[in-house]
């Protein structure tokens, strides 16, 4: 099996209804920030990356059949070189309605993480990859648009299609080749959800 698609979005665009859709669609998994909850012999792994050091993404995504959300969309153009025949998919969504769901869910819930090896990885990656200073509004929209822009600069505009989560099947289905499922494309993690499952806000 090899990565058929390489989500280029960060984290808060829909991401986790992006992986429920897209196993959906390829009938195999989706990595995703929660991979790496459940797979902690990652983590050293996206540390290396994060640090700028080299990386088997074959062997990383071994399985797998698409890769979405954070950490995967920081190193974008790495698995895209590792692997060229995969569409490009960035995820976004309005940097004030982004904003306001990544501070209110996955910045101060990383936060709670400190001191393990998971929060020194994640940390490393949004000095490198991203912006050190996520819990300030307008560093975060400016990292957050920036790295948005970067996608479209350098990704092969042949290899890129660009989703929001209002999009749902149509798009990502013209883009893959595949029928549209008769059924509702997944919603899933809104900030009420996460917050219930994480037991609110630090």
């Amino acid at each position: 099996m090899t990565l058929q698609v390489i989500g280029a979005g960060v984290g808060r665009t829909g991401t986790m209804s992006l992986k429920l859709g897209l196993e959906r669609l390829l009938g195999a998994p989706c990595y995703h920030m929660a991979e790496v909850f459940v797979h902690p012999e990652h983590v050293p792994v996206w540390h290396a990356a994060a640090r700028g050091e080299p990386v088997d993404w074959r062997a990383l995504f071994s399985g797998y059949a698409a890769a979405v959300d954070w950490p995967v969309g920081s190193f974008w153009p790495e698995v895209v070189a590792a692997f060229p025949d995969a569409l490009i998919l960035l995820s976004t969504r309005s940097a004030e309605s982004w904003w306001k769901s990544a501070s209110q869910t996955i910045f101060p819930i990383s936060a709670k993480a400190a001191g393990t090896p998971w929060h020194a990885m994640w940390l490393d990656l949004a000095k490198n990859r991203f912006t050190p200073h996520l819990d300030d509004r307008a560093a975060a929209i400016a990292a957050y648009e920036r790295h948005n822009a970067d996608v479209r600069a350098r990704a092969p505009k042949q290899r890129l299609l660009e989703w929001t989560a209002k999009d749902g099947w149509g798009p990502l289905c013209r883009a893959l080749g595949v029928a549209v499922p008769d059924e509702p494309f997944p919603h899933a993690n809104s900030t009420e959800e996460f917050l219930g499952d994480h037991g609110g806000p630090a």
